[in-house]
């Protein structure tokens, strides 16, 4: 897919406004993308396949085609859903960090189980029903699909650094839609 196959940055700041669509355990949700983070390659220290740490089973889907979902565990208790970019055997990516929801509120209600349902990757993920069986898997099928949405204008998108990172801090790789609620830090 041609929109993925461009640098993590363009991607994370183009799939604002973007809708991704879940059928995940039968039941269907989505939202819209407010917030995500781009992690550029071997040369960013805070991608899962820095120069430091190289190919390794765990960020092998990092590795494949453009547009397709790599799933990870973090904190050993919670999956977050990440967009593959760029060439194939350049590992770079787009981890969603919020979505507005806007359909199977009721669904993402009762997996969350808490008031916040988007407001974060791992609840985003949570909410979306994804877990690790999508590992590697195309973004433009079924049970888990990204669709064009409203583009959100330059004016109202936010970038500063990433957050919940201890390596390369400093980068302004994290967008938002700064009029959305669901943004998971201001």
């Amino acid at each position: 897919m041609p929109f993925f196959r461009r640098a993590a940055s363009a991607v994370a700041r183009d799939l604002l406004g973007c809708v991704i669509v879940s059928e995940c355990g039968g039941e269907r949700t989505a939202g819209v993308i407010v917030e995500t983070e781009a992690y550029t390659g071997p040369e960013d220290p805070a991608c899962h396949a820095a120069e430091r740490i190289g190919r390794t089973p765990r960020n092998e889907p990092l590795f494949g085609p453009a547009g397709t979902a790599y799933i990870h565990m973090n904190y050993g208790i919670h999956w977050l859903v990440n967009v593959v970019t760029g060439a194939e055997g350049v590992p770079a990516g787009v981890l969603l960090r919020a979505l507005d929801p806007i359909e199977g509120l009721e669904t993402m209600r009762r997996r969350r189980g808490r008031p916040e349902l988007t407001n974060g990757p791992a609840r985003l993920a949570e909410a979306l029903g994804v877990g690790p069986d999508l590992q590697g898997h195309r973004l433009s099928d079924a049970p888990l699909w990204l669709a064009r949405g409203e583009p959100v204008p330059d004016e109202l998108v936010e970038i500063t650094t990433r957050v919940g990172i201890s390596r390369a801090v400093d980068r302004p790789l994290r967008f938002y839609d700064r009029r959305s609620r669901w943004v998971s830090r201001r």
